[in-house]
């Protein structure tokens, strides 16, 4: 069936490569898993029993690991997963042996204004609905188990408090002397409700709970799902779990989910979590979905486990990571491969030239406006002016000592000088550039995408860290700040400075990497300023840890865990049609 994306809506076009796709088991068995490690939720889609895979394929030699990153993307998105989709299918067309990981979409972008994480036109993960709307139920647990912490501490809280010591005995507890005042963890819901960022619990009597400041923030965003992402298996999942602080008592010390006894309760929740789900490309490659977005305020990839499985599996495995190579690629090449020990074969950059323009100085790019007419014009003068952004995330991902590749990500307006230009621009940066039409044409528009990557991974590399776990925690924040967003220093609030220093007393806190919480509309922590800011320094309000995780969480400028639904949200447009059963308007 050929398709026209330039005449039909995402979803139209999903629905209609939907009715050829591979069932669910042809699609493992094709892949090389048997039949006993394939777990069908349903016809076209269902999760992998990892643990059997990776040991039958201990022994197999790993294939290319391919990272896909971006410039700092416009509020619209720069079609990385679309990008990430396209390359899968170009070296699917070239004849390799390919597979890929995605995030699974967040109900909070999906139902707003960024929309799901499935790709676009004809690069699309499929089947879109269920990918979109709870997949098998990974999200929901995340932020049953998340919540499950959250009863089990205020619910102590009450007990503590309304109990004298004999009472507790009775109920074999300890006293933990929770400082209300020192929660470090917030319920969770998997929408943007700015409404429940901060709120009053525990309203009433002393029956009905304590009453306390407390919030919510997004659940993708929660330390549980940052540990489904670097698991390596359901027993490193349960140690990480029982390492979550959740709050510091009167003296100041840590109380985790293990002093609160919930933590194998919570574990309990992620059982099936902790297997990846397996679905499709368009033209029929495998693809896993695993683990959440929002590498601004998360880690923001692609699981480990995810990760491990494709590289056993094909000759090429292509994962994701969020947004920009500021955040998305640095979190994966200090946290993510320092702990799955995977080296990256080739790392690509994906651009626009709409984007690049707004790098300029172009008007805003606003979701739900229409463009400005520049967008859609050629316009070298503004084009090159935004191409210090591209240069900025070419010089980062140089720094791990891979070269990167470059993107096209080709829009209709883009003219041949625009495009000539960011060739020019990136190869004498050092980078080598690919113009890519995936959108439009599929596997078939990404071939030279596809051949530019199978290149760059046959060059030798020097991977390296930007930094060890013996470099002091301020040492690390500004390594980042001005290696990677090129601040000139860093400034913290008397609070993040005063918990900076009690990290850096603790010899434990000294084997957590560092997970920086910002903007992801900007190099710098004010998503306002555009292209490549100078002269400027990084403001560090707070600092959170996730033991379970492994992270040290510093967070610049004003971004926070729990986004807002804009005016204009995209669940206007979603809807059902009651005779099919099918879900319209997903994009």
């Amino acid at each position: 069936m050929k398709l026209d994306p330039r005449k039909l809506k995402d979803w139209q076009v999903a629905e209609a490569a939907e009715a050829t796709m591979k069932p669910f088991l042809q699609l493992g068995q094709e892949l090389g898993l048997q039949e006993r490690e394939l777990i069908p939720m349903g016809w076209h889609l269902g999760k992998v029993d990892y643990l059997s895979v990776l040991a039958r394929l201990k022994h197999a030699p790993q294939g290319k690991y391919i990272d896909i990153t971006a410039i700092t993307p416009t509020p619209l998105g720069e079609g990385k997963t679309t990008t990430t989709i396209g390359l899968i299918e170009g070296l699917g067309k070239i004849g390799k042996r390919v597979t890929g990981a995605i995030r699974q979409p967040s109900g909070g972008p999906t139902f707003n204004i960024k929309g799901s994480a499935a790709g676009g036109g004809l690069a699309q993960c499929i089947p879109l609905t269920p990918l979109s709307i709870r997949l098998t139920g990974d999200i929901d647990s995340i932020a049953n188990a998340n919540n499950l912490a959250m009863v089990a501490l205020t619910s102590r809280l009450q007990h503590e408090r309304n109990y004298d010591d004999a009472r507790l005995a009775k109920s074999h507890l300890k006293r933990l002397d929770i400082d209300p005042a020192r929660v470090q963890i917030r319920w969770a819901i998997d929408y943007c409700a700015q409404a429940l960022r901060s709120i009053v619990i525990g309203r009433g009597d002393k029956m009905d709970g304590f009453e306390m400041d407390s919030g919510f923030q997004i659940t993708v965003s929660s330390e549980v799902m940052a540990i489904l992402a670097v698991a390596k298996d359901l027993k490193d999942l349960r140690e990480r779990m029982g390492r979550i602080v959740v709050a510091l008592d009167k003296k100041g010390r840590e109380v985790t989910t293990r002093d609160l006894e919930v933590d194998g309760a919570m574990t309990a929740w992620l059982v099936d979590a902790i297997k990846p789900n397996l679905m499709q490309t368009i033209e029929g490659q495998p693809v896993f979905v695993h683990a959440g977005p929002f590498a601004n305020i998360a880690i923001g990839q692609s699981s480990i486990i995810a990760d491990e499985l494709g590289t056993r599996l094909a000759d090429y495995h292509v994962t994701e990571s969020g947004f920009g190579a500021d955040i998305g690629f640095e979190k994966f090449w200090n946290l993510k491969c320092r702990y799955s020990g995977l080296k990256p074969s080739a790392v690509v950059i994906v651009a626009t030239v709409r984007a690049l323009k707004m790098h300029g100085g172009g008007p805003q790019v606003k979701p739900g406006k229409p463009l400005d007419a520049v967008y859609q014009q050629e316009n070298l003068q503004l084009l090159e002016q935004g191409c210090e952004n591209l240069v900025a995330h070419i010089e980062t991902v140089r720094k791990s000592g891979v070269r990167p590749v470059v993107c096209i990500n080709s829009f209709h307006t883009d003219t041949k000088a625009e495009i000539a230009l960011i060739r020019k621009v990136a190869e004498q940066s050092g980078a080598l550039a690919a113009l890519s039409e995936h959108w439009l044409k599929g596997g078939e528009g990404a071939i030279e995408l596809a051949e530019a990557v199978v290149a760059a991974s046959e060059e030798q590399h020097h991977f390296k860290f930007l930094y060890d776990l013996k470099t002091p925690l301020r040492e690390r924040i500004e390594l980042i700040a001005k290696e990677v967003y090129g601040a000139d220093g860093v400034d913290y609030t008397e609070e993040a400075l005063a918990r900076a220093k009690e990290l850096e007393a603790d010899p434990k806190s000294n084997e957590l990497g560092t997970c920086m919480v910002k903007t992801h509309l900007s190099l710098s922590h004010d998503p306002d300023i555009k292209g490549r800011p100078r002269r400027w320094r990084l403001p560090v309000r707070d600092i959170l840890v996730y033991r379970g995780a492994g992270f040290i969480v510093p967070v610049a400028g004003s971004i926070k865990l729990m986004p807002g639904t804009a005016s204009d949200p995209a669940f206007r447009r979603i809807d059902v049609d009651v005779h099919t059963g099918r879900v319209q308007g997903l994009f």
